[in-house]
């Protein structure tokens, strides 16, 4: 049986700037695959190689594949569905699998809009995929899909979310194949060299409101220090990685894995750097072991710092706060590691004076390098819940930390868009020529530096550089022909169907179910948002869309206490 992946053809100008990365979700399913009897994985890199739609399905019109998967964060949903939906055109026996964080949590409205899919895969994905993959190789698919945890499909008109799978609780099980990558296209611009983002471990222990990879993953589990290094060592070795990034969330979480990790790299002097992302507390907190951590190759950590709108507010003690963001790039760059701080721009209190504010606070505590990223609330999130009618874009292909989806109350976005130009163009000019070449101290970490100043202007002059080329974005004069294009026929779940030009020409219970969501509206919540905490962690059966009463639960974003409530008002 042949099993093809497909990395979704999407680009934003966010993180790919830096260069051609590697995608470590193919790596670590193909090898559980292989590892488990299925050898026969091909992989297609449509980002990667920026193929169009014509070059896509010749590639899978050649590889004749049984199964094809697919993954997609929120931005590049669009793009993965295409791509399943090409694999059908081509041969409707092919079984499209999708997987990834958005489809996890918003299966239901996916599902709707991309009725091809034959299985949306939630959550850690590579127990569940085996499962699938072995009900479709011994002939029990699709009969028997409903006895495998942790997917999601329509049956007749319903939609089927079977019970979670259990994390995999040794992930030290999972061994990456990167040989499946073709390694002559990954590049990071920075150094020059091949690039891999490897991971030491899965979840999270916290559970911020803004974030739902604690959601995702489920439970906080970490790899054995040494096997990570084993694995660093293949793409060195084998494969000539020169620098990696940890992916994990915050890698420092576990201080005494983080050192043991260290110590490995140190005892094994491995020819390669690395960077992580971090809080600014760890590195407060690790203050002795930096000269350590810079001896194991760690040359670069991004710290996500505070923006000025949200140091205004009473939840935070802006003089604490900011104090410590100074202290935490200080120490870094007394030791000799690449200082990047994030700040967050765009909040709904955001106004020209907060981003100057944020200006100069990276002119006052002097990071290496400072990056400002859009307000992105996820559709999965609760804070986006909590944010209501303030959210107003729903197409999720500029949820991307570039685009500017959300608008200040006092502000355009295309003002946000020049004031935050205005702040990078002012930051790397200054480094440019006050800063960079008077780097004293390691010749690596100025190396380094000017290397990252190479990516950022080469971004900037192929009009990359935060999507500025389709934006139409040419500096202040250009303002008022800003176009983001945002694609305004994306609506909320039950906007969606309430626009549906199908609505019509459908059964008369399709009809009862938009009725039913539509009324649930009162509810305050949404038909894509189905409590996703609470459906895809405990041990339900499946969701009848067909119901007005679980529309009504859905639009409502409720769980079990809600149903009474709700049904009354789908009843309305």
């Amino acid at each position: 049986m042949r099993i093809v992946l497909v990395h979704p053809n999407y680009h934003s100008g966010g993180a790919e700037i830096a260069g051609k990365w590697s995608p470590a979700w193919v790596a670590y399913l193909a090898g559980y695959l292989k590892a488990n009897g299925y050898s026969d994985i091909r992989f297609i890199d449509a980002m990667t190689d920026d193929l169009s739609e014509k070059q896509l399905r010749a590639q899978l019109t050649a590889l004749k594949p049984d199964v094809v998967g697919c993954t997609a964060i929120t931005p590049s949903i669009y793009k993965a569905e295409r791509v399943l939906e090409i694999a059908k055109e081509i041969n409707p026996n092919i079984v499209t699998v999708l997987g990834g964080i958005h489809s996890t949590f918003m299966y239901q409205q996916i599902l709707f809009e991309a009725p091809w899919i034959d299985a949306i895969i939630r959550g850690e994905g590579e127990a569940v995929f085996l499962n699938l993959v072995r009900a479709i190789d011994q002939g029990r698919w699709p009969d028997s899909r409903g006895q495998i945890n942790g997917i999601a499909f329509i049956q007749d008109t319903k939609v089927i979310a079977t019970p979670a799978e259990p994390p995999i609780k040794d992930v030290d099980s999972i061994v990456a194949d990167w040989s499946i990558l073709d390694w002559d296209k990954y590049n990071y611009i920075p150094l020059g060299t091949r690039v891999a983002s490897p991971n030491m471990a899965r979840g999270c222990p916290f559970t911020c409101s803004f974030c739902s990879q604690w959601k995702f993953w489920r439970d906080y589990r970490v790899r054995d220090p040494k096997k990570v290094v084993d694995e660093i060592e293949i793409l060195v070795r084998e494969h000539k990685v020169g620098f990696f990034i940890l992916a994990d969330e915050e890698p420092t979480i576990n201080k005494k894995k983080f050192i043991e990790f260290c110590e490995e790299m140190i005892a094994r002097n491995l020819p390669v750097l690395w960077g992580i992302n971090t809080r600014v507390t760890d590195i407060l907190r690790d203050e002795d072991l930096l000269p350590m951590y810079r001896k194991a190759g760690l040359i670069h950590i991004s710290l996500g710092t505070e923006a000025a709108a949200q140091l205004n507010l009473d939840l935070f003690n802006k003089e604490t706060t900011v104090a410590e963001n100074k202290r935490a790039i200080q120490l870094l760059r007394q030791n000799g590691i690449v200082a990047e701080a994030q700040f967050i721009v765009g909040l709904d209190n955001e106004t020209p004076e907060t981003l100057e504010e944020t200006y100069r606070m990276a002119m006052d505590w002097q990071p290496d390098m400072a990056n400002w990223s859009m307000f992105t609330p996820w559709p999965f999130s609760d804070l986006y819940r909590e944010m209501g009618d303030k959210v107003e874009v729903f197409d999720f292909e500029k949820y991307n930390f570039v685009t500017p989806i959300m608008k200040p109350a006092a502000m355009e976005r295309a003002e946000l868009l020049d004031r935050v130009m205005a702040n990078y163009r002012r930051f790397y000019m200054y480094k440019s020529f006050f800063s960079y070449p008077f780097a004293k101290g390691d010749p690596v970490r100025r190396r380094y530096l000017w290397g990252c100043l190479k990516a950022f202007l080469k971004s900037a002059f192929e009009r990359k550089f935060y999507d500025l080329g389709k934006a139409g974005y040419w500096g202040p004069q250009s303002k008022k022909n800003v176009d983001f294009h945002f694609d305004t026929s994306r609506k909320r779940g039950e906007d969606a169907m309430e626009a549906s030009a199908e609505w019509k020409s459908m059964p008369k219970n399709k009809q009862d179910l938009f009725d039913a969501a539509l009324a649930a509206r009162a509810c305050g919540g949404s038909t894509e948002q189905m409590d996703e905490h609470d459906e895809f962690n405990r041990p339900t059966g499946h969701v009848d869309v067909d119901s007005p009463e679980a529309a009504a639960m859905m639009a409502c974003g409720g769980g079990k206490q809600q149903m009474e409530d709700a049904t009354q008002v789908a009843k309305i």
